[in-house]
C-alpha cells in the first residue's frame, strides 16, 4: 500500500498538476515573448527618468509584482529581477534592500495575500471542493490591503534612506557598489506594439476569467483551456516560431515538475495517513488543542498553526496539499466556512516565507543582494508584526458575515 500511495497521489490530483504545468507553460511563453520583462522594466525606467514621478516608483513596481504572485503565483521568477533592481534602487537614493524588497516582498505579498493563486487558492479550494477562485471580492480587498501596507513599508525604509544614506542596513556594501556600478547605464527597454497587444490579451483573458468563474461556476479544466488560449494567442502575437513556442511550453512545464512531483508525494503522504488513520489522529489532536474555543479564536489558532507549519513546510502547494485535508473538515465541524480557513491557510503560509532560513526564494534572494540573513531578519520582523496583527483583523469580518 505504501508503494502504491505515490501512484495514488499523482491520480488524485491530476487536475490539479495539468493546471500547474499549463500555468508554468503560459508564463514562460509571455517571459519568451519579452512582455513581461517589458513591462516591469518600462514601468520602472520611465519613473526612474522622470523625476516628478520617481515618487511613484516603489508603488508601480511594487505592484505589478504583487499581481504577478497574485495571478500567476510568480515567486522563483522574481531572481531574475534582483541584478536589474538593485542598481536601478541605487540610482534613485534608495539602497540594496529596497532594490530587493521592490520585486522579492512585492510577489511575496501577492503570493500571500492572492486572490487567484493556483499554487494557494486554486489547490486549497480544488481540496474544499469549492469553485476556483470562488469568495473573490473579499480576497481582492485582502490583497489590496496588505500589499499597500507593504507597499507603504518598504517606502517608509525607502524615503528613510535617501535622507540619510548612513541609515541604510546596507550602507557600507552600497558604497562599494556605487564604486563599481556604473548606474548611468540603465537602457530604455525595447517596448514593442506586440506587448501592447499581448498584455490587451491577456487583460482580456483575466477579464474573461472572472466572468467565467462568477457567472458560469468554471472550474480548473475550464480555466486551464483558457490560459492555454491566451498562451497560444501570445505566442502568435510574439512570433514565436512553432519550435520556440514548444520549447517554451516544455521549459515552462519542466521548471513546474518539482511542483508535481512534490504535490503527488505530498498527497501520497494523505493517501497513507489516510489508509493507516493516522489523519483521524492528526484531527483529533488539533480539535483537542483548539476545539474548545470559540470558533473566531479556532480561526486564528489556525492562522499560527500554519505560520508555525511553514519553518519545516516552506512550500504553499505542498502544506495545502498536507494540511487542508485536516483543517477543511476541522473547520466543518466548529462551522467555519471553508473559505474563512483557506483564508487563514494564505496569511500562515505565506508571511513567513519572508523571513524563515529554510525558504528558497528568500535564500537565494539574499544571497544574490549580499544581505546577511540575520540583519535581513531584524528588518522584516517588523513587518512580520505588522502583517500578523492586520492577519487576525481580516479574519473577522468574514466570519462575522458567514463569508
Amino acid at each position: 500500500a505504501v508503494l502504491m500511495a505515490p501512484a495514488q497521489g499523482f491520480t488524485k490530483c491530476a487536475d490539479i498538476i495539468v493546471f500547474i504545468f499549463i500555468t508554468g507553460a503560459i508564463f514562460t511563453i509571455l517571459e519568451r515573448t519579452g512582455t513581461v520583462n517589458a513591462v516591469i522594466m518600462g514601468t520602472s525606467y520611465l519613473f526612474s527618468k522622470r523625476e516628478k514621478l520617481k515618487k511613484w516608483f516603489i508603488p508601480v513596481s511594487m505592484l505589478l509584482f504583487s499581481l504577478g504572485g497574485s495571478v500567476f503565483g510568480m515567486e522563483e521568477e522574481t531572481l531574475i529581477f534582483i541584478p536589474l533592481f538593485i542598481p536601478l534602487a541605487l540610482s534613485l537614493g534608495y539602497d540594496t534592500v529596497v532594490g530587493v524588497s521592490i520585486p522579492f516582498l512585492g510577489a511575496w505579498v501577492g503570493f500571500g495575500s492572492a486572490f487567484m493563486n493556483p499554487f494557494t487558492v486554486g489547490i486549497s479550494q480544488g481540496i474544499a471542493q469549492l469553485p476556483l477562485y470562488s469568495g473573490m471580492s473579499y480576497r481582492l480587498l485582502v490583497w489590496f490591503i496588505c500589499t499597500a501596507v507593504v507597499i507603504g513599508f518598504v517606502m517608509w525604509y525607502g524615503e528613510k534612506v535617501r535622507k540619510n544614506p548612513q541609515l541604510s542596513l546596507t550602507y557600507e556594501a552600497d558604497q562599494k557598489r556605487r564604486e563599481t556600478l556604473d548606474l548611468t547605464s540603465i537602457q530604455k527597454p525595447d517596448f514593442k506594439t506586440t506587448h501592447v497587444l499581448i498584455c490587451i490579451i491577456f487583460a482580456l483573458g483575466m477579464a474573461l476569467l472572472v466572468l467565467g468563474v462568477a457567472k458560469y461556476e468554471w472550474f480548473i479544466f475550464e480555466i486551464s483551456g483558457l490560459f492555454l488560449g491566451v498562451g497560444i494567442l501570445s505566442a502568435l502575437i510574439g512570433r514565436l516560431s512553432l519550435n520556440q513556442t514548444t520549447d517554451a511550453v516544455i521549459d515552462g512545464a519542466r521548471s513546474m515538475v518539482s511542483v508535481a512531483v512534490m504535490l503527488a508525494l505530498a498527497r501520497a503522504i494523505v493517501v497513507i495517513a489516510g489508509d493507516g488513520k493516522i489523519l483521524d489522529t492528526v484531527l483529533h489532536t488539533i480539535v483537542s488543542g483548539i476545539g474548545h474555543l470559540h470558533p473566531l479564536a479556532a480561526v486564528e489558532g489556525m492562522f499560527w498553526a500554519h505560520s508555525f507549519l511553514n519553518f519545516f513546510i516552506a512550500s504553499g502547494s505542498g502544506q495545502a496539499v498536507l494540511t487542508m485535508p485536516v483543517m477543511i473538515p476541522l473547520s466543518d465541524l466548529m462551522h467555519i466556512s471553508p473559505q474563512l480557513s483557506i483564508l487563514a491557510y494564505q496569511f500562515g503560509e505565506g508571511w513567513t516565507n519572508a523571513i524563515i532560513p529554510t525558504a528558497p526564494v528568500t535564500m537565494a534572494a539574499l544571497g544574490m543582494a549580499g544581505i546577511p540573513w540575520l540583519k535581513w531578519a531584524k528588518w522584516n520582523i517588523k513587518l512580520q508584526i505588522i502583517l500578523a496583527v492586520l492577519s487576525m483583523l481580516l479574519l473577522v469580518p468574514p466570519y462575522l458575515s458567514g463569508w
